[in-house]
């Protein structure tokens, strides 16, 4: 994702856009709705290319019932009846039928939400590519028609002719997350069809439109992908990680957003494929070096069983001897903390988009500011980072090693959104790094809030 834009969304009034890069770091005071905006990037994500309906409970985010969902504005204004939310890509998914521009042309998603019944509709759902967009819409009675518009014209697809139900049944208990939205990309390939075999079916918006050409449908064929089921999800952890323990028993390693599923994931690695462990390891442990807080990590497997009951044990190295393994419950709570993050950012197969949720928690300030490096190397992978933080070593550190180019991330690489609260509503505010690690702001005016607590308490410090 490269934007995001939202409008009546929680805390989030008037329609504004933030930029996405491959590390971007979420800043602000408390309650000013970052974790929201992670919440929000995992929903948008999953009605794109799960077409699913979004569970706004799903942990590690609850975002409770619509009208803890939609903005209130306050006074006569009071609750929103809807929401819109959206994102923008550059890189397509599948360039196999690249159009000879589309490197070039934006993909953009837009969603709006409404209240049904107990839960939260998407009732539409619009996909864009330079001028040509297709949009389902979902009318209050669950009537499904499709809107496509290309470059010379504009046509309806109304549910008579979708090949589908007449109607997205409402009926209780529809707002399963498991439910499935009628798909769009089968909406698209129905208008395809129709348009080549049969185009008097399609209901022109203007009585002097064309039906579709060649060209019309190429246009079509070019628009983004929707329903990407295979696709790894965003991964997205909890601000609180599980307690460690003393002892563990084999079972099968199911992700959660606490980490409870890791050591039983390292113990899987190490039983199964010794060369993914030690890879794997040597990762984990180049981490624990420069973060200070293990040398070495192992997998203790108790009774000389394979399969039987495990532990978890770090080792940190004297400077004349090994010193002795210990129990990752009788070490510092930040290795057992810290330690499903980077498991899943370094782990095989890693997904290609992870929320994080205060990783720094627990942490020495030495061990925040290796984090920092941890995320340039992992943002340089092809992969994206959006860290919900309030370590001002981790920002310092990325800040750092992208002016000194210890990374090979780029100034414009990394994206800061720093979350203002105004009144009722938040601002978020793109900003950046220059070459020099100077901050700049998309607008060319950093606002005054940014960093003021900081600013005061040095002040203070050195008694001005």
């Amino acid at each position: 994702m490269d934007q995001v834009t939202v409008a009546d969304f929680r805390c989030f009034h008037l329609e504004q856009t933030a930029r996405l890069a491959p590390l971007t770091l979420l800043v602000g005071e408390n309650s000013t709705g970052k974790t929201s905006f992670l919440a929000l990037v995992r929903l948008l994500w999953d009605v794109a290319f799960r077409e699913r309906l979004p569970d706004f409970k799903e942990p590690p985010y609850d975002l409770g019932t619509f009208d803890e969902i939609a903005h209130y504005r306050g006074g006569r204004g009071g609750r929103v009846l809807s929401f819109e939310a959206g994102f923008s890509i550059h890189t397509p998914h599948d360039s196999r039928r690249s159009h000879p521009n589309r490197r070039h042309m934006p993909s953009r998603y837009h969603f709006a939400f409404r209240r049904d019944g107990s839960g939260v509709l998407p009732h539409v759902r619009r996909v864009e590519n330079g001028d040509s967009w297709a949009e389902c819409r979902i009318s209050k009675d669950g009537l499904v028609s499709l809107d496509v518009t290309t470059s010379t014209g504009r046509w309806t697809l109304t549910h008579h002719h979708l090949g589908i139900a007449d109607r997205f049944a409402l009926s209780p208990g529809w707002d399963s997350p498991q439910r499935d939205l009628p798909p769009l990309g089968y909406l698209i390939r129905t208008f395809q069809r129709v348009a080549h075999s049969e185009p008097e079916r399609l209901d022109r918006a203007d009585e002097t439109a064309h039906s579709p050409t060649d060209k019309d449908l190429d246009e079509i064929r070019n628009l983004p992908p929707i329903g990407l089921r295979h696709l790894q999800r965003p991964f997205a952890s909890a601000p609180v990680r599980s307690q460690p323990r003393r002892t563990y028993d084999p079972a099968h390693a199911i992700s959660d957003p606490e980490g409870e599923h890791v050591p039983m994931f390292l113990a899987n690695v190490a039983r199964k494929d010794s060369k993914a462990w030690h890879s794997l390891k040597r990762s984990i442990e180049r981490f624990g070096q420069s973060a200070g807080l293990f040398d070495e990590i192992a997998i203790k497997v108790l009774g000389g069983k394979t399969g039987g009951p495990f532990q978890v044990q770090v080792r940190k190295l004297g400077t004349r001897s090994k010193g002795p393994s210990r129990n990752i419950i009788d070490v510092g709570y930040g290795v057992s903390q810290v330690l499903p993050v980077v498991t899943e950012l370094l782990r095989p197969k890693a997904s290609p988009m992870f929320l994080l949720q205060q990783p720094e928690v627990h942490l020495h300030p030495s061990a925040q500011a290796a984090l920092g490096s941890l995320f340039c190397d992992i943002a340089v992978n092809q992969l994206q980072v959006i860290v919900e933080t309030h370590s001002d070593h981790l920002i310092d550190r990325v800040r750092m090693d992208v002016r000194d180019r210890k990374t090979r991330l780029k100034p414009e690489d990394v994206s800061i959104l720093y979350f203002e609260r105004d009144n009722l509503s938040v601002t978020i505010h793109s900003l950046g790094w220059d070459a020099d690690g100077n901050l700049i702001a998309k607008r060319d005016v950093v606002p005054a809030g940014y960093r003021r607590f900081f600013r005061t308490e040095r002040n203070r410090s050195i008694g001005l």
